[in-house]
């Protein structure tokens, strides 16, 4: 039986513990490039102690941002400008992970300090891509119909992004296929209209999603983990299911994928999500029994006690938290405190430890 604070080991790479930053967009670069946002961001929840600390969202094409203040990695000028936050956070003992994505017709949109929208191209945006020509909502542009030859284009982007992932050290790199975004989009009934290989069935829609983990995992290396998000549901009737989500997690890791980090949502504009604490779990659970790979458990999870019972429960392998580290960088040290789990503090901050 694991708990929150064993170690986990997948091929080559071991995680101190089973807290994993989840990926959150911080709409702070600028052409894409990395900063000392970024750096500060992502260094302070390696130095509170998590055992893998994802990147946001980042892009493999200009296109795939879903903001101008988006990353990306479509350019080693790119990667090389994660170098330093790469070697920060491994440094304090944390691993690092990319997240590949790209944004398809939920692009080019306002940061949201800024307001609900989409930004133009003649101010700086750019022309939206997707399965087919239907906008995510009323308030989104209608995007361009991605043809074959574009589709193969961004296979290989996605590849060529892990390779850049891979020259600077990265050690866990997650395919983003859920939340409404392009790879989502194709594999969703309720927004993939295509009558080609890339449409219709099953099959067909999942065809973008396993060339690309399997573009990524040939190009990334053989002793460090490959992830990939999904939405194990839309929340709506004749849309992404379940029973979809376990079959395609089967698939991917039969192509090599080691963990499914499982989210919900995100691709039909004003579904009803029951967001609850813990809501997402027994997603994670069914595909952690029935495909018989690793997974994650996301979304609202914040309490230590609920956090372990899941891994020591055998509902998931690690636990992936957002907003509860925006508000508590340093969640994982209190949690190991909580739980009675010994685990190492940066030196600078002994003199804060709790007596024991």
């Amino acid at each position: 039986m694991a708990h929150l604070f064993d170690p986990f080991t997948q091929r080559g790479l071991t995680l101190r513990n089973r807290i994993v930053v989840s990926p959150m967009c911080q709409y702070s670069a600028h052409d894409g490039f990395v900063n000392d946002w970024h750096l500060v961001h992502l260094g302070a929840r390696a130095v509170g102690g998590a055992g893998l600390v994802l990147s946001e969202a980042v892009a493999v094409t200009p296109e795939g941002r879903i903001s101008p203040g988006c990353l990306g990695i479509w350019d080693d000028l790119h990667a090389n400008a994660f170098g330093r936050v790469v070697r920060f956070v491994k440094g304090e003992g944390a691993a690092f992970g990319i997240q590949l994505a790209h944004a398809g017709r939920k692009g080019s949109t306002r940061v949201p300090w800024d307001g609900v929208g989409v930004v133009a191209p003649e101010h700086g945006g750019w022309q939206v891509v997707g399965p087919d020509a239907v906008p995510y909502s009323d308030q989104y542009p209608v995007p361009h119909a991605l043809s074959v030859p574009e589709i193969t284009a961004l296979v290989e982007a996605f590849a060529a992004a892990a390779r850049r992932a891979a020259e600077i050290g990265v050690d866990v790199v997650e395919i983003h296929a859920a939340h409404g975004y392009l790879l989502h989009e194709f594999l969703s009934p309720r927004s993939n209209s295509r009558t080609d290989a890339y449409g219709g069935d099953f099959a067909g829609r999942s065809r973008l999603c396993l060339e690309v983990a399997a573009a990524v995992r040939e190009a990334w290396p053989e002793d460090r983990p490959a992830w990939v998000r999904l939405s194990a549901t839309d929340w709506v009737d004749d849309g992404w299911t379940p029973d979809d989500t376990v079959e395609l997690a089967r698939r991917l890791g039969a192509l090599g994928v080691d963990l499914i980090d499982t989210s919900t949502g995100g691709n039909i504009h004003g579904a009803a999500v029951p967001a609850v604490p813990g809501f997402q779990v027994p997603f994670a659970a069914r595909i952690r029994r029935d495909a018989a790979i690793a997974t994650g458990a996301v979304g609202l999870i914040t309490d230590p006690t609920v956090a372990d019972a899941i891994v020591a429960s055998g509902q998931a392998d690690v636990v992936l938290l957002g907003r509860e580290l925006l508000r508590h960088p340093y969640w994982p040290l209190s949690a190991a405190d909580a739980l009675g789990a010994e685990v190492e503090w940066p030196p600078q901050y002994i003199r804060a430890r709790p007596p024991r």
